[in-house]
């Protein structure tokens, strides 16, 4: 898999604008924003983490759709909402409001080509609250095109327990789940220092890791979680079981598509 700007068959930056512009006014078009983070993963994972996954669940996605799927990705917004991780180094993070009006302002233009759904594809946890924010505000600015906004590791919730060897705690960040899906996609970028903590999390409201949890929010600084970053369990990923995890993902992703697309015909 290249990871060359513009190099996927269904990029929006490897196409001249005639291109972009035929397959936008296509019968129910569909582009696909992936928002995703730069800061620290422990001290195992690279910083684009959240960029990486985000991006390459939209290209398994638009590889499993129908090809009569009319489906565009954008390159991903590569810099997400971090403060809470600047104490560990190696973070840049945009402030929440002006990363939803960038967020409004792609939208504003990308969708001037005549798309009729947008999905903003995240793949940052802090990232979440701003996404459905930007949905609203972008679905009131764009009346003509459907709105739509999306974690996408909310999609291996149906199937993740037949995966996960770890115990709840152990899918959070930098454990289990995104370093066996960087294992199987950036090998070369996953380091043998896999140094991970369970967070000790007091309300049985708040979120645990990335799948088990409740709707309480809670606030606080990541190193009064982890002192190497990481939350979870690194040492339980292998690479077979993000295979498993990547494809998985993108028959789900793939299905969404498929969906937005008869949706919005």
């Amino acid at each position: 898999m290249s990871d060359t700007i513009g190099s996927h068959p269904a990029s929006w930056a490897g196409k001249p604008y005639r291109e972009i512009e035929e397959l936008a006014t296509s019968d129910g078009s569909v582009l696909v924003v992936p928002v995703g983070s730069i800061e620290q993963h422990g001290h195992h994972l690279p910083v684009a983490t959240d960029t990486i996954l985000a991006d390459a669940v939209a290209k398994a996605g638009a590889e499993h759709a129908d090809d009569s799927v009319p489906v565009l990705l954008t390159p991903p917004v590569w810099a997400g909402y971090s403060p809470h991780h600047r104490s560990f180094g190696g973070t840049i993070t945009r402030e929440h409001g002006s990363l939803r009006e960038t967020l409004e302002e792609i939208a504003d233009a990308a969708l001037d080509n005549g798309f009729d759904a947008l999905l903003l594809l995240n793949g940052h946890g802090g990232n979440a609250s701003l996404i459905d924010s930007a949905v609203s505000t972008i679905g009131v600015d764009q009346p003509d095109s459907e709105v739509l906004g999306l974690t996408y590791f909310e999609l291996a919730e149906p199937f993740i327990d037949e995966i996960r060897e770890s115990e709840i705690g152990g899918m959070a960040h930098a454990g289990e789940f995104e370093t066996s899906l960087m294992l199987h996609l950036r090998p070369e970028l996953v380091h043998d220092d896999r140094e991970g903590t369970y967070q000790e999390e007091p309300y049985d409201r708040s979120q645990q890791d990335l799948f088990v949890g409740g709707p309480l929010s809670v606030y606080r600084p990541f190193e009064d979680y982890s002192p190497s970053g990481a939350i979870g369990d690194p040492t339980l990923a292998t690479a077979e079981k993000g295979a498993r995890i990547h494809d998985r993902l993108g028959d789900a992703m793939g299905d969404l598509l498929e969906r937005i697309h008869e949706e919005n015909r």
